[in-house]
């Protein structure tokens, strides 16, 4: 069994996902490389990237199995991530960061789109 195994993600979605992981990797001090090594991460990219999960699934009103194969991940890792993120919440600054953040990617996903010359 191959487990590189992909599925194919639009350019648009991969740009999303992109700055997602950007906005979390700024706000935590956690860099991109940490939160996309293809091995077992640590802990604290491990919940950076969960973050950023969860605020692709809510600012871009993604299904699961969207932000899934966005990431690279199955529907279900998917689902825990967004699961551990709401229950993260809780806690008064991270909800005001997330809050912050799903601002954010709201209101660049719903700029026009910009088209420029060849």
């Amino acid at each position: 069994m191959n487990s590189d195994y992909r599925v194919p993600v639009a350019e648009p979605d991969r740009i999303r996902t992109e700055l997602a992981l950007q906005l979390i990797a700024l706000s935590a001090g956690i860099s991109l490389a940490a939160m996309g090594a293809r091995n077992r991460l640590a802990p604290k990219a491990c919940r950076a990237r969960w973050l950023a999960m969860y605020l692709a699934h809510v600012s871009f009103g993604w299904p699961l199995e969207r932000v899934g194969h966005a990431f690279g991940l199955n529907r279900a890792t998917a689902g825990a991530a967004c699961r551990w993120a709401e229950d993260a919440r809780d806690d008064a600054a991270i909800d005001a960061v997330l809050s912050r953040l799903e601002l954010i990617l709201r209101d660049i996903g719903e700029a026009p789109r910009l088209e420029l010359a060849s």
